[in-house]
């Protein structure tokens, strides 16, 4: 039994998780609850064993100084919760780790344990993929559930999927498994720019997660880091006429197809979403690859940008394209 200490009685809480490595393009997804813990001041009360869960020599611990004294942090999972004010307060439970090196069925098991001595009403993963996705246009986010009722009552795909999965597919199944309401929202980072950060789908997923949880999320310098980023890859891609050539052919087959964005329904999610903003006023006080768009197993059309890492407080410009750049791969 979980027994939790100094945590008050939530109101509809709702749980949201996301975890670094393979189903995580960009770091997008584990970005988008970084954010939110930034934003609505989230204190962690609970962290997983790293122990139980992480090999080390994958995922190693790092050694820092605090006034003299040599501490050691160790990657693991840890949850925190915040409170969303408004006419309808509600409470979140940020889920926020590492996809585990093993014992996956105990780590969601876990994670579900928390879940249940919480009375979180919804899962929500948050997770994103390369695609052959342009830049230049809205990011698609794709929801999925397990649950046919769940689906239709809240506008979202039943997930078909088969083939290799990460950690995401498998916490969303345990929670189908347990009875607890669980949603998956992907995002598709273009995977000619797969390197991190990628301001711009973060925001897109936190969008879709407000319309889907229906609270306002405080976007704070993210829509400024979305411009910033795609200036700098528009200015890459006018310099190389491959991949200049390349993008106009992924712009002109998304454009021809019938896009969600572009739907009815969509502009008015949009429409929603600014008057949710405009009458809440201002903003309250691993290695291994990545799942693609046609499996979750590591496999991509080609990579024109470098895949390398980077600082993820501001968003750098891309580094410049060159042809021997190794393949980059997600779901």
């Amino acid at each position: 039994m979980i027994e939790l200490e100094g945590v008050p009685e939530l109101i509809d809480p709702v749980m949201v998780a996301a975890f670094e490595g393979w189903n995580d393009a960009g770091d997008a997804a584990s970005t988008a609850v970084a954010h939110l813990e930034k934003e609505w001041k989230g204190e962690v009360f609970a962290a997983l064993d790293a122990e139980d869960y992480y090999d080390f020599q994958v995922n190693r611990p790092t050694v820092w100084m605090d006034a003299g004294v040599r501490k050691i942090t160790w990657p693991t999972t840890r949850l925190s919760v915040v409170r969303v004010g408004g006419e309808k307060p509600r409470d979140l439970v940020l889920v926020r780790g590492i996809e585990p090196s093993m014992r996956w069925r105990s780590f969601c098991n876990e994670l579900l344990g928390f879940a249940h001595e919480l009375g979180v009403e919804l899962v929500v993963i948050l997770g994103a993929l390369l695609g052959d996705t342009p830049h230049t246009r809205p990011v698609p986010i794709s929801g999925t559930t397990s649950d046919p009722d769940l689906a239709q009552r809240m506008d979202l795909e039943e997930t078909k999927y088969e083939g290799p999965t990460g950690i995401v597919g498998v916490l969303q199944e345990a929670c189908t498994h347990a009875g607890v309401p669980a949603v998956s929202l992907w995002a598709a980072v273009p995977h000619y720019v797969s390197q991190p950060p990628n301001p711009k789908a973060t925001m897109a997923l936190l969008n879709r997660l407000e319309d889907l949880i229906d609270v306002r999320i405080p976007l704070g310098e993210l829509p400024e880091d979305a411009r910033a980023w795609q200036v700098g890859v528009d200015q890459l891609a006018a310099e190389d006429s491959e991949v200049a050539e390349y993008v106009q052919t992924l712009e002109e087959a998304r454009d021809t197809a019938e896009l969600p964005e572009a739907s009815g329904e969509a502009i008015a999610r949009e429409f929603e979403r600014y008057l949710r903003r405009r009458d809440g006023g201002g903003p309250p006080g691993g290695p291994g690859g990545h799942a693609t768009e046609g499996g979750d197993g590591p496999s991509s059309p080609g990579s024109y940008l470098r895949d390398s890492p980077s600082e993820r407080t501001r968003p750098p410009k891309p580094p410049k394209p060159s042809a021997d750049d190794e393949d980059s791969s997600e779901d």
